[in-house]
């Protein structure tokens, strides 16, 4: 069976797909996916430009005829062929109930899982999935058991507020001290490192570090695996909240450097949502406690997390997703996310009244950026910009709050979004500043 354009687009024909397995998307399917998109070769900076490529990713998404979607960052959205294959899963075991989830459902898992492993570039006990990274990041915070009374632990304003508060909990629970510091603004890589060094050497009896790699408050990316090395080097963990990183950057676990992370896969990998998955490096899941009530094998990551009955269909479309996203290109996607940014941030990053949260440093961000207009810091004043991008230009954003100096709007375009998307948003905040 061939599948041709009109079919991989339109959603008639892609319910007619015959999907089978459990490991990805099918060998025939994969090959049309791949005929369909006919993906160019050559440096990754090359092809995000090329707008006849990402025409044809683009055709793989139904996107609402009533908005531009600039807030990609909440959850992703599954191509047309992941979604696909997400249906038949929810039919299949809906057909086949507890059979399924007695007889077939451990071994499927644990295939996706290994794939989900192999994607990530660990070994498949060192990874357990979650129902999304602040699960993962919230067991790695509260479980994490080499505190002793009166050390420290630490975050920055820009960190996660939900993982700054299990933070919170620790502290309260083992009579440890929190440490808290600003991240500088505007940041560049020596001032972030400097703020890092100082924050550690001000507080020698620091024993766990959050780090949040790509930030979803203003998208920028720290050098976490400098700064892991940094805090090794002082006897502290570090936990890594890589809740956008995976599929928005082309990088492996490793890159990072650390024991302890907590990542998604229904942001930008295209996974359904509601599934994540924390890691925990070989020889360091001893330093993790064993899930409350659990009580399975101390040496077996499983044992850290016990959610009980989960959605069976959710874990099974990961290796379509993951499918899906190599065949758009591992380095190509972030390079086009990349692309639109750079599109719309040039575009105003001069202009009077706008402050950018990102630097253009290549190594310190990734699609997601954020903007302030000036002396407009407050809540009230970021959600009143947020709804003038909706209401008056049908573009939609959100607004982010926690960051030192204020509120802001964060934008995050993905693969269904084109340069003429980019171009209205900068024409909208240069209007939105003027006034």
């Amino acid at each position: 069976m061939t599948l041709t354009r009109r079919s991989f687009l339109g959603t008639a024909g892609l319910a007619g797909v015959a999907l089978a397995g459990t490991r990805g998307l099918t060998a025939e399917t994969l090959e049309a996916v791949q005929d369909t998109l006919r993906r160019p070769s050559g440096p990754a900076d090359v092809v995000a430009r090329d707008e006849a490529y990402w025409r044809r990713v683009a055709g793989a998404y139904k996107v609402s005829p009533d908005f531009t979607n600039m807030e990609a960052g909440y959850f992703g959205m599954m191509a047309a062929p992941v979604l696909a294959e997400y249906h038949r899963q929810i039919d299949r075991v809906n057909l086949q109930s507890s059979y399924y989830a007695r007889r077939q459902w451990s071994a499927e898992a644990e295939a996706a899982r290994a794939r989900t492993a192999e994607f990530l570039g660990a070994a498949p006990g060192e990874i357990v999935l979650t129902r999304g990274a602040t699960e993962a990041l919230q067991r790695l915070i509260v479980q994490y058991n080499k505190l002793e009374p009166g050390d420290v632990v630490m975050y920055a304003d820009l960190d996660y507020g939900a993982m700054q508060l299990a933070m919170n909990s620790l502290v309260e629970r083992r009579g440890a001290v929190l440490a808290q510091f600003n991240i500088p603004e505007p940041a560049t890589r020596d001032n972030v490192l400097a703020a890092y060094d100082t924050a550690l050497k001000a507080n020698p009896r620091v024993k766990l570090l959050l780090l949040t790699h790509l930030n979803n408050k203003t998208g920028l990316v720290i050098p976490v695996k400098d700064i892991v090395a940094m805090a090794r080097a002082r006897g502290a963990d570090s936990i890594v909240d890589a809740a956008h990183s995976f599929g928005q950057m082309d990088l492996k676990l490793d890159d990072m450097g650390a024991d302890f992370v907590g990542c998604n896969l229904h942001k930008w990998i295209g996974a359904p949502v509601g599934i994540g998955v924390m890691y925990i490096k070989a020889g360091r899941l001893g330093d993790i406690d064993r899930m409350l009530g659990d009580d399975g094998s101390e040496a077996r990551i499983e044992s850290r997390l016990h959610t009980g009955t989960t959605n069976f269909a959710t874990t099974l479309t990961v290796p379509a997703a993951i499918d899906f996203h190599d065949a758009v290109g591992a380095a190509y996607k972030p390079a086009r996310i990349r692309y639109l940014r750079d599109r719309w941030v040039n575009a105003v990053r001069r202009t009077p009244g706008v402050d950018i949260l990102t630097p253009d440093d290549r190594d310190m961000v990734a699609g997601i950026t954020s903007f302030r207009i000036r002396g407009r810091g407050s809540r009230e004043d970021n959600q009143a910009v947020a709804a003038e991008l909706l209401d008056r230009y049908k573009l939609f954003t959100v607004w982010r709050t926690g960051l030192s100096q204020g509120d802001c709007v964060r934008v995050t375009p993905s693969l269904y979004n084109t340069p003429a998307d980019a171009d209205r948003l900068a024409e909208a905040l240069t209007a939105i500043a003027r006034r």
